[in-house]
């Protein structure tokens, strides 16, 4: 699965890893986020994001 990032903080979506901490699970694809989730570092919605190549 692909990695997004946050293009107006720098954080870095990783599927692997999700986001726990605001309810979703390690193995959600960005596409599967649930509405209204935003970056947890700056608060902006996933339309700010873009895919990140490592």
């Amino acid at each position: 699965m692909k990695k997004y990032i946050c293009d107006m903080c720098g954080y870095i979506y990783d599927p692997a890893i999700g986001d726990p901490e605001n309810g979703v699970d390690p193995g959600t694809s960005f596409d599967d986020l649930p509405d209204g989730w935003v970056c947890p570092l700056c608060g902006v919605p996933t339309s700010e994001f873009s895919p990140y190549e490592d």
